[in-house]
């Protein structure tokens, strides 16, 4: 009868803690340094996955390109990624922190390419579902 009552506290326990080890939630995942991960990844290698989760339901997309600035939703750039799935573009990546805090941050990426570099100015901010996109400011030299 002890080793019954040994099995089945030791299978409760076994139980307990795979329910508490569950999936853990998305907000969790959701971390400055991956939405920024995502975003360059997805920018530079084509690769998507994931992307729609790090942007904010009300992300701005602004190109400045001479005098006039190009602006897009997430539905544009969700559908620009979609496109340009599997294309890595010929290009060095450096990323810089240009300020942050507990609510807000502002990370400068860099693409640089043959005759040119195109920089991006990636502000991610932690909204109550974890750290998401909300702005990126990309301007060409």
């Amino acid at each position: 009868m002890k080793t019954l009552r040994s099995i089945v506290a030791g299978l409760a326990l076994l139980v307990v803690s795979n329910v508490v080890k569950a999936d853990e939630p998305k907000a969790v995942k959701l971390t400055k340094n991956h939405a920024v991960e995502t975003y360059v990844s997805s920018m530079t290698l084509g690769k998507s996955a994931g992307l729609s989760d790090v942007l904010d339901q009300s992300a701005k997309f602004s190109i400045l390109r001479g005098n006039k600035v190009m602006s897009f939703d997430r539905t544009q750039m969700l559908e620009f990624a979609k496109q340009n799935k599997d294309i890595q573009q010929a290009c060095s990546t450096s990323t810089s922190v240009v300020e942050s805090n507990d609510d807000v941050s502002v990370v400068k990426v860099d693409m640089k390419y043959e005759n040119f570099t195109r920089t991006n100015y990636v502000t991610v901010a932690n909204t109550g579902d974890g750290w998401k996109i909300t702005n990126v400011y990309s301007v060409f030299k």
